[in-house]
């Protein structure tokens, strides 16, 4: 019987088996570290498959580079005006935010601008052959276009080149793919997706069509060779660039403002990003210079007025004086004017910065009641200077009057002028609120994980898949791995735990190449472990034979493939090394090959004696171990059980019985025939063999339950096959199916 370590098959799930003593022990480390080491080629397996698939996407994935550059954003100035006339700041709006400047770069002013200038809305892509058709064409590095691979001439591989400058398309067809076939001579053929031809046309020439148009300067390829083209509307561009534009402040309101690209292409992202940048503080530039002019125009047309105020207003000062003679002011009169034009100045400032707020807040806004509050206090003020110039002589309040009305038209009108010439220096050389730092720089090698990096991800994923596939096929696997389970669940004693011996296993392997007799493990390897806990079963069944009527020991199982000729032959070999003549009896008549192990041929056995042909002495052969014999099935008849039944074969184990000291017989699975149940009720003893890994408890216990309703007692078990070194796992049973054929 092969004895080798065989996968435990998954049977159907059910209900674990579990004791309370294993409930309460819980999971062992011990046991982990089992369960790994008895799947570690799976594991390995699986962990190197992800780190395959890991290495793939490093190939076929694009590499995606980054290009970033810096922007300072200044708190503005004023915009060309003088410090005489920073009260009249509000006339050319608030303070620069940095987040409104993070916006406006993002707007669709800026990047629509951008998109225009670069043709970014449309997009040419060479049609690769799929998943590794981009990698073989990315790293191709000739002048030419690339020989195509597997004779598919229509994808490209790499060297291609495609300039279209100009592609207008009806509203219904943009953000929808198009194909450009190449054709011969720089010849080339537009057609949609459905294949429905747009276009013909030639490199260098615009092409139209209906609402067709394109223009192609430069194409190299293949004729046959396609590519895809995509006019982006303006939306869906600008929304694309977005996705791979990112600007953040650097540090916490240092007006510092990084803004990076992403994209495929090393030369493309990097002059998009420059010309961004360059767009965006062109825009400001431009928006400063027009808020000048704004201002210069509101203020040009206040300088007449203001001209003419003052020109009334020292012509009526001098002709009075003229009237009245040389008039002097005395100091106290020229200190109440010098106060009077202080107090006009500061009231004609505060009712301009009102009405500046009042465009952005109501009159009960806390920051214009403040300025009301200023305004009437100097409303105050100036009562009081009025009635401390009417205390004055007539004469000196006339001109008082006059000279003050002199003096506020001339400091307005002057300040103004001023003003205006500072604005138009401003304006023929306005800079901005915002300038570079740093140009675009491109990275030289793609952002994002690293080589490295994807590996590790991936052997971490291949991993924890490894181990939760171990997980799922432990949980299906609803078998006994523990010999107590047999104890516990179904009450019989297990007499014998056989570990799994690995050199059974290569005999058996050997055996399968050379086709010829096979070799005893007890005669091989007398030490091993697996036949010193058969000697263990030795005296077992001494004591299981010492009140049984016969001195046969039917060894059976529940299925095929447990090991119970392995027991049979072994346990046989080691009784007759303790001086004990023994006989072993194949008599599975449908697929004995007890045998072969001891080099002997089939015919003349069982099958011959039960039906007559041949004498007792005729089917007792020795074999190369002494106090040993075999009795072989015989030819393979066509009612094995009928046979069994023959009162020949109970007279075959009598006088047997008479001759030998112990009987071993060989029976069939019970599960799958019923001859062991006949022999049974022939035999003094029986044993069941059941092996680690594949039973479910379910299947053990209805074998038993077949031979007891056929009256054979099973006196207990023999565990076969224990992996030493596992723990104790737990496990249900649901189901189970065998089969079991005539083999010759």
């Amino acid at each position: 019987m092969e004895n080798e370590t065989l996968k435990s098959k998954a049977t159907m799930p059910g209900q674990q088996i579990a004791t309370g003593a294993e409930e309460e022990q819980g999971l062992a480390i011990g046991e982990i570290i089992a369960v790994v080491m008895e799947y570690r080629w799976l594991i390995a397996a699986i962990t190197a498959l992800f780190i395959l698939l890991g290495g793939a996407y490093l190939f076929v994935a694009k590499p995606v580079y980054k290009a970033d550059g810096l922007l300072q954003v200044e708190e503005k100035g004023g915009g060309g005006m003088s410090a005489a006339l920073k009260d009249l700041q509000p006339l050319l709006g608030d303070s620069t935010t940095v987040s409104a400047e993070q916006e406006i770069l993002t707007s669709r002013m800026v990047l629509g601008r951008v998109i225009n200038r670069l043709k970014l809305d449309i997009e040419v892509q060479p049609k690769t052959f799929p998943i590794i058709g981009g990698a073989i064409a990315r790293r191709y590095k000739g002048s030419e276009p690339n020989t195509p691979l597997f004779g598919l001439d229509s994808y490209a591989w790499g060297g291609e080149t495609l300039q279209v400058d100009a592609l207008d398309v009806p509203r219904s067809a943009e953000d929808k793919p198009l194909i450009l076939t190449v054709g011969d001579n720089g010849s080339f053929e537009l057609s949609d997706e459905d294949g429905d031809q747009a276009l013909k046309g030639a490199v260098g020439s615009r092409v139209t069509a209906g609402k067709f148009s394109i223009f192609v300067s430069n194409l190299v390829a293949r004729p046959g060779t396609r590519f895809v083209l995509v006019r982006r509307s303006t939306e869906s561009a600008v929304e694309s660039l977005r996705k791979s534009f990112a600007v953040k402040e650097r540090g916490k309101k240092s007006g510092i403002l990084e803004a990076s690209l992403t994209g495929p292409d090393q030369e493309k992202i990097g002059l998009v990003l420059d010309d961004i940048l360059k767009t965006y503080v062109r825009q400001n530039v431009e928006r400063r210079s027009a808020e000048a002019e704004n201002t210069l125009k509101f203020l040009e047309t206040q300088l007449p007025a203001l001209k003419r105020e003052m020109d009334v207003a020292e012509a009526a000062y001098n002709n009075y004086r003229q009237a009245r003679g040389s008039l002097d002011l005395n100091l106290e009169t020229q200190s109440v004017l010098q106060s009077l034009v202080e107090v006009d100045n500061q009231i004609v400032a505060l009712k301009q910065e009102r009405d500046e707020l009042r465009q952005n807040f109501t009159a009960e806004h806390p920051r214009v009641q403040a300025v009301d509050q200023r305004l009437q206090r100097l409303k105050e003020r100036r009562g009081q200077f009025d009635a401390d110039v009417n205390k004055l002589p007539d004469t000196q309040q006339k001109v008082l009057q006059l000279a003050r009305d002199v003096e506020v038209s001339t400091t307005l009108y002057t300040n103004l002028v001023n003003t205006a010439q500072q604005l138009k220096v401003s304006k023929a050389g306005t800079v901005g609120d915002v300038r570079i730092l740093d140009q675009a720089a491109v990275s030289r090698q793609p952002v994002g994980m690293k080589v490295p990096a994807v590996l590790a991800v991936a052997a971490l994923l291949g991993l924890t898949a490894s181990l939760g596939t171990v997980w799922i096929i432990r949980s299906l696997r609803v078998v006994v791995e523990d010999p107590e389970t047999i104890e516990s669940q179904l009450g019989l004693p297990v007499y014998a735990t056989i570990p799994h011996s690995p050199e059974e296993a290569s005999i058996v392997r050997r055996a399968k190449g050379a086709k010829t007799g096979g070799e005893l493990l007890a005669i091989r390897n007398p030490e091993d472990d697996a036949i010193e806990s058969l000697r263990g079963l030795r005296t077992t069944i001494h004591f299981a034979l010492m009140d049984a009527p016969h001195n046969s020991l039917l060894i059976t199982g529940s299925s095929p493939g447990l090991g119970k000729s392995f027991i049979s032959k072994n346990l046989g070999a080691v009784l007759a090394n303790a001086g004990q003549r023994i006989v072993i009896i194949d008599a599975d008549l449908r697929k004995g090959h007890i045998n072969k192990e001891f080099g002997l041929r089939r015919e003349t056995g069982v099958s011959e004696y039960v039906v007559g042909s041949v004498k007792l002495e005729d089917i007792v052969k020795p074999t190369s171990v002494p106090n040993l014999w075999v009795v072989t099935t015989g030819q393979i008849p066509p009612n094995p059980s009928e046979l069994l039944m023959h009162q020949r074969f109970e007279q075959m184990l009598e006088l047997l019985g008479k001759q030998f000291d112990t009987l071993i017989v060989d029976a069939p699975p019970i599960l799958a025939v019923s001859d062991a149940a006949i022999i049974g009720r022939m035999a003094g003893a029986t044993l069941m063999v059941a092996r680690a890994g594949r039973h479910p408890i379910a299947e053990l216990e209805q074998s038993v339950k077949r031979l007891n309703h056929s009256g054979v007692q099973v006196k207990g078990f023999v565990f076969n096959d224990l992996n030493t070194d596992r723990q104790r796992y737990r496990y249900g049973y649901k189901g189970y199916v065998y089969r079991y054929s005539y083999k010759s």
